[in-house]
């Protein structure tokens, strides 16, 4: 999900910074862009990394053995 999401805000970042050229006196759309840009970045990196450590847990199995049981009939 966090992939998707990233290269979805790198896609709509490099629009708005390099594709699109109006202006308006409260917005400026290539600082969004640029923000978006650098925010796909980090939900791809962040994506990578959690997705490495999952990948490294180790999982263990006890089981527990009692002898002292009575006979079952």
């Amino acid at each position: 999900m966090s992939l998707g999401l990233g290269i979805f805000l790198i896609v709509l970042g490099g629009v708005f910074a390099f594709g699109i050229r109006d202006q308006w006196s409260a917005i400026d759309l290539t600082a969004i862009g640029y923000v978006c840009l650098a925010a796909g970045v980090l939900a791809i990196v962040l994506s990578l990394v959690l997705s490495q450590q999952r990948r490294n847990t180790a999982h263990t199995t006890t089981v527990e053995r009692r002898d002292n049981l009575p006979p079952t009939v």
